[in-house]
């Protein structure tokens, strides 16, 4: 098995940063036919450095809005002694509303990725420091939003994926408890009826448990099916790893996406939106 922290002697190690933001994007099919355009997209260079994006007073009809919004994503070498290269990625939306129904005073959206330095197939350490819902609502009832932003615990030793690690360990429980509930919609259970330990598959879970709150209708964990509206899903943690290194497994390539809000309409209005999303991770390559 090759050293992990040494490249072929032939070949040069150069860090691909990768960090993407937007306050909002997504797809109506009825009352009207129109693309969500990305509001606020930054995405930075692959040779890092730092971008920021804000948007002010948007609205799609009565369908969706905001009143204000911002995104930054930055990518740096660490300068303290221990090294090694970060990804920022961060969303907030103030006043952020969707037919009256799912509503919310501020909405963040924040990860931040950590590479070692000079290690030739890199798993990252991540954080969701800073992410949080600010009275976030559902027809007017608060909903309770205790996050698990440890979701991904320490890195991985031995260069395992963290589909193998906390992050998918706690991704199988939680949706084995989620397959579990009777009644669970279809297009849900669907969604994740999954197997973490599948390389070839993303893993998707939620940085919230349960959603909990006055609310009348039913969650299924951090899903919220609402009739006559849709479904609405809170805090989910896409990822994707590919790739897998011959000699030790690593994946080569690894893709991180948080999403706050995902809204899936399918009565009056049919469409859906993102809120507050973010994309993260980069890595470190032989250059030849």
């Amino acid at each position: 098995m090759a050293d992990e922290k040494t490249p072929p002697s032939s070949q040069k190690l150069k860090h691909y940063y990768h960090a993407e933001a937007s306050a909002l994007e997504g797809e109506l099919f009825a009352p009207l036919k129109t693309p969500i355009k990305p509001q606020a997209y930054v995405k930075v260079h692959e040779d890092g450095g730092y971008l920021s994006e804000r948007a002010i007073d948007y609205r799609l009809e009565g369908i969706f809005s905001f009143k204000k919004a911002y995104t930054q994503v930055s990518g740096h070498e660490d300068p303290k002694p221990e090294r090694g290269y970060i990804t920022l990625a961060t969303s907030v939306i103030e006043g952020f509303n969707v037919l009256d129904v799912v509503t919310a005073d501020r909405i963040v959206a924040q990860m931040v990725t950590r590479h070692e330095p000079d290690v030739y197939q890199l798993i990252p350490e991540v954080s969701f420091l800073g992410t949080r819902f600010e009275n976030l609502q559902i027809a007017g009832h608060p909903v309770k939003c205790e996050l698990a932003l440890n979701l991904f615990g320490p890195k991985p030793t031995n260069n395992q994926p963290h589909s193998r690690g906390e992050f998918g360990a706690f991704a199988a429980k939680q949706s084995e408890k989620l397959l579990s509930m009777s009644g669970l919609p279809s297009q849900v259970s669907d969604r994740y009826n999954q197997k973490p330990s599948d390389l070839k598959k993303a893993i998707e879970c939620s940085l919230l448990p349960k959603a909990e709150g006055s609310f009348p209708w039913r969650p299924f964990g951090h899903v919220i099916d609402i009739p006559h509206f849709g479904k609405v899903y809170l805090a989910t943690v896409r990822l994707e790893e590919w790739d897998p290194h011959p000699d030790n497994g690593a994946p080569r390539s690894t893709l991180i996406k948080l999403t706050m809000v995902e809204v899936r309409m399918g009565c009056a209005t049919n469409g859906n939106g993102s809120g507050g999303t973010t994309i993260a991770n980069g890595g470190t390559k032989g250059t030849g």
